[in-house]
């Protein structure tokens, strides 16, 4: 019956949250979808092998459809023993995204549960952690897998802690099985993020340990959580190893060029540059955002109603009202550091305000913990704008310079402050009343300070974005003016709700002081008015106009005339979108295309459309097979233009060009006959492929022809007199693919960049690749022995935690 009474609050907490996530996400209870734009990329790059699983029950673990070719490792490729993902899925229960938004609640709650908040505060404390705008808009916009390893951050560190308290047991398994998850979420960048914190976290832990000389159990810590460490990341080991063995073949591998596509040397031989990596960098006054959602403007479409300037102006230039409604309904009123902004960082002006009270009422260090993490997060996120702190970063830090967007480190900074917010709340409460009213008028002193100087500070702010010289030049001065004007507005129409809702949080909490409300009456009104707050500025940004159809969602594009016409040729080819270039996926998901949208697409690609491609290198397309190009007329419409010289599935080659560098690899396919040679880097290669004897002559009558296609399996037959030498139009990836000629395994090796080839001896022949990863066969047996072993710790953890008990008894 203790058991019954003890569960009953949690059970309570827990379907309030399913409850509010449903309720803000409520068109799903309609069969709506939410429209998310990198959810529907992603669904045109994964097409080919979703098809293909449905059709043969099998992973293919490649695709065709995007970028000429690539594993599909990062592209929801589904591994054997996934156990950890079983456990996920039965997280996740509710319809996306309302299962998001769930796991937001429960992972917080969790990690404020441990830091020993009650019930009711926790439950407050996961909603606000869960409605931060952040949160809120990469739902919307479908960072689906940045939004998952979000969720998982407070229950690993939840673990972490319950290990540096010396609760071994159950530390050890939350923190195995929330890092197991944590990984699963397949978003290495978030999870480089917490392991941040974590650092500053054992810092403390660390610090106290040495303070009161608790050596001992200090390294049993350590011990527990590199135990835990080791079984999560062995029950996401298939993952971990094909991730690690695709990054040098993608973009954020290491670049074998030394000169740049405009004939400029090349510093450093990092595919990301410096610029790439920062070029989403918080300003540095622009961090007021996170108590004042509109400072800085908001986003870069912003709706502004008919009472606003620029609403005036284009009713003063005679458009009609109608129009000039719609358009004052998505204004680029943003004028931050950053290129794009789906809507501001706003963590909540009362979760701040709350937060601050923790520094004046809270007497546990710990709030010390979060208190850094949440400046190292903010000082991090300024990037190139503290370029002191960044640049030491991205030089000294191992795999810093991995991960672009440095601004999203605030992630860890919207976790923290709603942790140092309710600890503030509690720490109020069990306070004498003079202490009380002292934290409360000093926490409010910093609040209205704060809103105060940044009101002085206004007219030091220019209001302009970089983007205004274009709006100047298309619209004139009078709109820009008008812009700025509105700009103003909301800089001081948020400072003033900022403020009110200090007010009226401070006055709360002085009502209680005074005895004229209840405790849980406060506490329950605070949280209405924490969450109330950041509700509202959510739903500017992700409400329910964002939801569709579920056919709108599940095929996300639409067949075009091109297309269509495009589709009637039954052969195997690439097509190439001009519009699209190298960031779309919408030709992908109708044709076997060299585009695609992928933050981890393979390097030779984009460095072949930098290269040659963008340079309308034709013999380049002929080369990839691309038999149709896209292109748009001057009315907009898709012309489907055929190329009558692509090369086909695959040739002979008369003569190979041996090479000895990358640089002259590239160089030479500036004006390469492509049919009749091909290009060999023997420096990097030849010790390799000993057996590719590429100075003889070859046969160049044979004939070649791809009798069975599937993303994983190609088969040829081939007929000459003499040995020859095939050139096929596939990407050459060595970690998986296999050649064989008639059963027997042969040696390919890369050719003309990215292509790859192999000496066909004379006769008749039946040539086969297949994509055989050895990766995936060594990490599910990983997985598959890690994953056994967190059962039996989880089953031996149970039943140590029980005796104890007995014992306690």
């Amino acid at each position: 019956m203790k058991q019954l009474q003890k569960c009953y609050p949690h059970a309570l907490v827990l379907l309030g949250f399913v409850l509010i996530s449903l309720i803000y996400f409520y068109p799903v209870l309609q069969g709506k979808q939410i429209f998310q734009s990198d959810i529907a990329q992603y669904t045109g790059m994964a097409k080919e092998q979703n098809d293909f699983r449905k059709a043969e029950k099998t992973e293919p673990y490649w695709t065709n459809s995007a970028f000429g070719g690539m594993p599909t490792y990062q592209l929801g490729a589904k591994y054997p023993h996934d156990y950890v993902g079983m456990i996920d899925d039965a997280l996740r229960f509710l319809p996306r995204p309302a299962d998001y938004l769930f796991l937001y609640f429960l992972g917080f709650y969790g990690l404020l549960l441990v830091l020993k908040i009650d019930p009711l505060k926790a439950f407050f404390g996961a909603l606000a952690f869960g409605f931060s705008t952040y949160l809120i808009i990469i739902l919307g916009v479908g960072h689906n897998a940045k939004a998952h390893a979000i969720a998982y951050m407070p229950l690993v560190i939840a673990g972490v802690l319950l290990v540096f308290q010396k609760k071994y047991i159950w530390g050890g398994l939350l923190t195995m099985f929330a890092g197991a998850l944590e990984i699963n979420a397949n978003h290495f960048q978030m999870t480089y993020y917490l392991l941040i914190f974590l650092l500053v976290v054992s810092g403390y832990f660390i610090y106290q340990a040495v303070k009161e000389k608790e050596y001992k159990s200090l390294m049993v810590s350590f011990g527990v959580l590199l135990l835990a460490g080791i079984f999560a990341i062995g029950s996401n080991a298939t993952n971990l190893l094909a991730t690690v063995e695709y990054a040098d073949f993608s973009t954020r591998g290491k670049s074998e060029l030394s000169v740049n596509a405009d004939g400029t040397k090349s510093v450093g031989n990092s595919a990301l540059s410096h610029d790439y990596i920062t070029e989403y960098s918080y300003g540095i006054a622009e961090s007021f955002n996170l108590i004042a959602p509109r400072l800085f403007g908001g986003s870069n479409s912003e709706k502004l109603g008919t009472d606003s300037k620029m609403y005036e102006f284009m009713m003063g230039q005679g458009v009609p009202e109608a129009q000039a409604n719609d358009f004052v309904s998505g204004m680029p009123t943003y004028w931050g550091d950053q290129p794009i902004v789906a809507a501001p960082a706003y963590i909540g002006i009362v979760v701040f305000f709350l937060g601050v009270l923790a520094l004046f009422a809270d007497k546990r260090k710990i709030k010390y913990v979060f208190l850094s993490g949440a400046i190292v997060a903010l000082i991090l996120s300024w990037g190139k704008n503290f370029p002191a702190l960044t640049d030491f970063f991205i030089e000294n830090v191992p795999m810093y310079n991995k991960f672009r967007a440095v601004s999203s480190i605030q992630v860890i900074l919207e976790l923290c402050f709603p942790v140092l917010a309710i600890m503030g709340l509690q720490s109020f409460f069990n306070l004498e009343k003079e202490a009380r009213f002292k934290a409360l008028w000093q926490s409010a002193a910093v609040g209205f300070g704060i809103i105060v100087g940044l009101f002085v500070m206004k007219g030091s702010f220019s209001f302009s974005s970089a983007n205004d010289d274009y709006f100047m030049q298309t619209y004139g001065p009078a709109f820009v003016d008008a812009l700025k004007t509105d700009r103003m507005t909301l800089y001081s129409a948020d400072l003033l709700r900022s403020g009110f809702f200090i007010l009226l949080t401070a006055g709360v909490l002085w009502l209680f002081i005074k005895e004229k409300l209840a405790q849980n009456t406060a506490i329950i009104v605070v949280g209405l008015l924490m969450v109330s707050d950041l509700f509202f500025v959510d739903k500017k940004y992700v409400s329910t106009k964002d939801f569709v159809s579920r056919s709108e969602v599940e095929v996300p594009f639409q067949e075009t005339p091109a297309d269509a016409q495009i589709l009637q040729d039954t052969t195997h080819y690439r097509v190439f979108e001009v519009a699209g270039n190298l960031s779309s996926a919408r030709a992908s998901y109708f044709h076997k295309s060299i585009g695609g949208y992928s933050a981890v697409k393979p390097r030779r690609m984009q460095q072949l459309f930098d290269y040659q491609i963008a340079k309308n290198n034709l013999e380049v397309l002929n080369m990839l097979n691309v038999k149709y190009v896209i292109q748009t007329d001057s009315t907009g419409a898709s012309v489907p233009v055929q190329n009558p010289n692509a090369n086909g599935n695959a040739w002979f080659v008369k003569d190979v060009l041996l090479l000895n560098k990358p640089d002259a690899v590239m160089k030479a396919l500036d004006k390469l006959d492509t049919k009749n040679v091909a290009v060999f880097n023997i420096h990097d290669y030849g010790s390799k492929f000993k057996n590719a004897r590429l100075k003889e002559d070859f046969d160049t009558n044979g004939t070649i022809k791809l009798d069975v296609y599937k993303p994983n399996y190609l088969k040829y037959t081939s007929e000459n007199e003499g040995n020859g030498l095939a050139v096929f139009s596939e990407m050459y990836y060595e970690n998986g693919w296999n050649a064989y000629i008639d059963g027997e395994k042969k040696e390919h090796f890369p050719v003309d960049y990215v292509l790859r080839a192999i000496i066909v001896p004379a006769g008749k022949h039946t040539i086969e690749f297949k994509f055989e990863p050895q990766v995936i066969e060594t990490g599910s047996t990983i997985t598959l022995f890690s994953s056994l072993g967190m059962l039996l710790l989880l089953i031996g953890g149970v039943y140590f935690e029980r005796k104890k008990q007995e014992k306690r008894e």
